[in-house]
């Protein structure tokens, strides 16, 4: 069975971000539209949804550059 690129490449996008979120946040880069920003009494939860796919779009890219 043959999987298509567009597809191998949305997985790489979705791990990239799930991997990247959290050394995102580590660098504490102020929000884009499209994060998750929580604060409730004493607790905060901060997901960079965004930062994360553009990070992971531009490891995807440059992977696909390198493969070639």
């Amino acid at each position: 069975m043959r999987i298509p690129g567009s597809l191998i490449f949305l997985g790489i996008l979705v791990l990239g971000a799930a991997v990247l979120a959290p050394v995102i946040a580590f660098f504490g880069i102020d929000p884009l539209p499209g994060d998750i920003h929580v604060n409730w009494e004493n607790h905060k939860f901060f997901l960079p949804f965004t930062q994360s796919l553009i990070a992971s779009a531009v490891l995807g890219l440059l992977f696909l550059w390198a493969r070639k």
